[in-house]
């Protein structure tokens, strides 16, 4: 009797799989807009530069002068005690938040909405930046730290600067306690293994004397069986998704452009 697989048991979504919120402060993201954001500017002064356990980034506590918080991802140079300027009326400088439209072009941006009172959706890594290009009639293209050019409504919001935290991602983990410890923080089922190197009972791919690769199965197959390789166009060395079109090698032994080339000098009539 089998029993359960991995695949199974992370789509169920128990306890191990889920993630920890509980430990983190609170949602990073804007407040919804104010009339005062709206026609003028509010302001609000950093209270707390902090870590969150499961984010690669500083995240900073603002405290706004009508009494509200949020909490926000900290700009290169933040300290506390920092005043910060919200609104279409701020000025662009690190840290504070503008409207799309309001943004020079050429600036450093961060935490992009993706539609208007989100919260932000883009841009949120440490170190990571994008960049405004052009305002056009009521929308600003942005280009994202992947290169990618995407056009936003220009009520949009996002902080002027740079995400703290930068080079986070090279220093090494040296060790696998390292990353066991960062996969119970981000909710990651660590270590994987591949179901080749396990037992029979505990995945299709397992047991046997030898370890080998098993046959694809098809789109509607059972949750304990759909692993591997799942409703694949085609599979071996003619396929697209492992060999380039152009590269290819056919029944003939020839390159298709080969082929067309010997197709057409000996369709051509002979003098």
């Amino acid at each position: 009797m089998g029993k359960r697989i991995l695949v199974q048991r992370r789509g169920r979504g128990g306890s191990q799989f889920r993630s920890p919120s509980w430990i983190r402060e609170g949602p990073v993201r804007y407040l919804p807009m104010s009339e005062a954001e709206l026609n003028g500017v509010v302001r609000g002064v950093v209270k707390e530069l902090m870590h969150v356990p499961g984010l690669n980034a500083p995240v900073a506590r603002i405290a706004l002068e009508d009494g509200r918080e949020f909490l926000n991802y900290a700009a290169e140079g933040m300290y506390v005690g920092q005043v910060i300027e919200i609104g279409a009326m701020a000025k662009p400088m690190p840290g504070n938040i503008l409207p799309l439209g309001k943004i020079p072009e050429g600036s450093m941006i961060y935490n992009i909405e993706k539609r208007i009172n989100d919260g932000g959706k883009f841009v949120r890594s440490g170190g990571t930046y994008a960049v405004v290009l052009i305002h056009k009639d009521s929308t600003t293209v942005v280009q994202l730290p992947s290169g990618k050019v995407m056009e936003i409504d220009s009520r949009a919001r996002a902080t002027v600067g740079i995400v703290a935290g930068g080079g986070r991602i090279e220093k090494p983990m040296v060790k696998a306690g390292a990353k066991y410890y960062r996969s119970l923080a981000k909710s990651w089922k660590y270590p994987t293994v591949r179901g080749k190197a396990m037992n029979a009972y505990a995945h299709p791919h397992g047991g046997g004397s030898h370890q080998k690769g098993e046959t694809p199965v098809p789109r509607t197959a059972p949750p304990g069986q759909k692993v591997g390789i799942i409703a694949p166009r085609c599979t071996g060395r003619r396929c697209p998704q492992i060999v380039p079109r152009g590269k290819r090698v056919w029944a003939s032994g020839y390159p298709k452009k080969t082929r067309l080339k010997n197709k057409r000098t000996s369709a051509m009539p002979s003098e």
